[in-house]
C-alpha cells in the first residue's frame, strides 16, 4: 500500500515549510523515523522523519518549493495490508484527477477547498468561473490551475495592502502548481511600486540591485544567490516596516550596581552552573518587571483589536552563521535570573547549532537585541512582528558622568526602545525606559546568586 508523506505541523503559527534538501530519492528504502528531508519555516532548519518503512515511490515537492502544512510531498510503498491512515487520503474519484492530469499537488489543493466553510466555497467557486467567462464552453480539467488556493498568510498580506481577489488571482505563482506564496506577494508589491515612479530618477533608483546585475560586465562582482534563512529575514524585516509606525526613545542606565554584583558572582556562578554570568538574565528580569507595570507594550495588534498578553515570552536576539534567530524563552515572567541566564544559554546554543524547533521561534510578546556585544553604543532595531516593542542594548562602558554633584567614573549602557507609534505614544515609552533604569539601577549589591 501506498503511505502519504505529509508537510507536517511543526508550530502553531507555521502554515507552511520551504523543502530544503532532499536526503532519499525515488527508489530508495527507508526505516521508520529515518531523517529523508531538511525542511525551513521562517528562521529554523528541521529535519523530518519518515512515518512508516517502505520504499519512496512518488516525490511530489523538489527542493526549493514552498508547501502548505498538509500538503503530500511524497509517497511511500508499505508491506502493510491497510493504510494506517486512511481517513487523511482523498476519495478515489479525487485520485483520478491527478493521475489523468499529472498534476502531483491537485488533490492537496481539493481536499483544502473541501474543508472550507460555505463562504470561502463561494469565494472559490467565484474564482473558478472568473476565467471562464467569454469562454463560452467550460475549461477543460488542465485549466483548473487558474483555480488557485491561497493561504491564511497570503489573503492576510492581500487584504491588508488592499489586493483584490482578482488581482491576486493574476499573480504569478512560484509554489507548487503556480501557488501564490507569501514571498510572491512581497515581490509583486514591490514591483507595483517600482512601476510607477514619479520620476525618471525614482525610476533608476528603483531598479533592483538584482536586475541591474545583467547591465554590468561581470568583472569584479560576485553573484551570491540569497539561502532561504536570508530570504525570511529580509521578508520579515520589510514586512515589519511596512506594518509598524517605527518610533525610538533611548536612556542612559548606570549599570553599577550590577557590574558589581557580576564581578563578585561570575566564577562561583560558573562552577556551579556551567555558564558564564553575563548582563543579560539582569536585564531581562528589569524588563520583565517593567513589562507587568506597562501591559500595553506586552501586546500585539489584530487590525482594529489591542491583544494584550498576560504573559511574558521574552525573544532573544541571537546572532548565528545562519543570520540573526530570535528563540523564545516562554514564561519567563515564571523564572528568577538563574532561570533566565540557563533560558538564554540553552536557546543560544542550539540557535548556533541548529537545534531549535519552530515552536522556540515562535510565541514571543516583546524581544531585545543586544548589539552592544559588538561594541555599538546605540541602535534601534525593528519590531519584531507582531509585536509592538524591541530593546535595544547597547555596550557597557566606562564613562565620566555627575553624580551628586561630582564627576565619577561609571560604567554605563545606552538601552533604546524601538515602539509603534500606531498603539504606543511617546509619552508612554518614554515612562517605560524610565521604570526600566530605575530596576536596573536598584539592584542590591549584595545580591546573592
Amino acid at each position: 500500500m501506498k503511505q502519504d508523506m505529509v508537510m507536517p505541523q511543526m508550530g502553531e503559527s507555521i502554515t507552511e515549510g520551504t523543502i530544503i534538501k532532499w536526503l532519499k530519492k525515488v527508489g530508495d528504502t527507508v526505516d521508520k523515523d529515518e531523517i529523508v528531508l531538511e525542511i525551513s519555516t521562517d528562521k529554523v532548519d528541521s529535519e523530518i522523519p519518515t512515518p512508516v518503512a517502505g520504499k519512496i515511490v512518488e516525490v511530489l515537492a523538489k527542493e526549493n518549493d514552498t508547501v502548505e502544512v498538509g500538503n503530500v510531498i511524497a509517497r511511500i510503498e508499505t508491506d502493510a495490508g491497510t493504510q494506517p491512515e486512511e481517513k487523511q487520503s482523498e476519495p478515489p474519484m479525487e485520485r483520478e484527477e491527478p493521475q489523468a492530469s499529472k498534476e502531483e499537488t491537485e488533490p492537496s489543493v481539493e481536499e483544502k477547498k473541501e474543508d472550507r466553510p460555505p463562504e470561502k466555497k463561494a469565494e472559490t467557486a467565484q474564482a473558478e468561473r472568473k476565467p471562464e467567462e467569454g469562454a463560452g464552453v467550460p475549461a477543460p480539467p488542465a485549466k483548473q490551475e487558474s483555480t488557485k488556493f491561497y493561504s491564511p498568510l497570503v489573503l492576510g498580506i492581500a487584504r491588508k495592502e488592499g489586493i483584490p481577489s482578482d488581482e491576486l488571482d493574476n499573480i504569478d505563482g512560484s509554489g507548487i502548481s503556480g501557488r501564490v506564496t507569501k514571498q510572491d506577494v512581497l515581490n509583486y508589491l514591490e514591483q507595483r511600486q517600482q512601476s510607477t515612479p514619479s520620476t525618471p530618477a525614482a525610476a533608476t533608483t528603483a531598479t533592483s540591485d538584482r536586475a541591474q546585475v545583467p547591465a554590468v560586465s561581470g568583472e569584479g562582482v560576485e553573484i551570491i544567490p540569497m539561502d532561504h534563512i536570508r530570504k525570511k529575514i529580509a521578508e520579515h524585516m520589510v514586512l515589519t516596516v511596512h506594518t509598524a509606525a517605527h518610533v525610538g526613545l533611548y536612556i542612559e542606565v548606570d549599570m553599577l550596581n550590577v557590574f558589581k554584583i557580576r564581578e563578585r558572582s561570575k566564577d562561583s556562578f560558573n562552577r556551579k552552573e556551567g555558564i558564564k554570568l553575563t548582563y543579560m538574565p539582569f536585564i531581562a528580569e528589569a524588563v520583565v518587571k517593567t513589562l507587568k507595570e506597562f501591559p500595553l507594550i506586552n501586546a500585539s495588534l489584530d487590525e482594529n483589536n489591542i491583544l494584550i498578553k498576560h504573559f511574558i515570552n521574552l525573544g532573544i536576539a541571537v546572532d548565528t552563521e545562519q543570520g540573526l534567530i530570535v528563540p523564545v524563552i516562554k514564561n519567563t515572567d515564571a523564572l528568577n535570573i538563574v532561570g533566565i541566564a540557563r533560558a538564554i544559554n540553552d536557546l543560544a546554543e542550539r540557535a548556533r547549532n541548529r537545534k531549535l524547533k519552530p515552536d522556540d521561534v515562535s510565541g514571543g510578546t516583546f524581544s531585545i537585541s543586544n548589539f552592544g556585544v559588538f561594541g555599538t553604543k546605540i541602535g534601534f532595531p525593528l519590531i519584531n512582528q507582531p509585536q509592538v516593542a524591541i530593546l535595544g542594548v547597547g555596550s557597557l562602558e566606562k564613562r565620566a558622568v555627575v553624580v551628586n554633584d561630582a564627576i565619577a567614573i561609571r560604567p554605563m549602557m545606552d538601552i533604546s526602545l524601538t515602539f509603534d507609534h500606531r498603539l504606543i505614544d511617546g509619552a508612554l515609552g518614554a515612562r517605560f525606559l524610565q521604570r526600566l533604569k530605575a530596576h536596573l539601577e536598584s539592584y542590591e549589591t549584595d545580591m546573592q546568586i
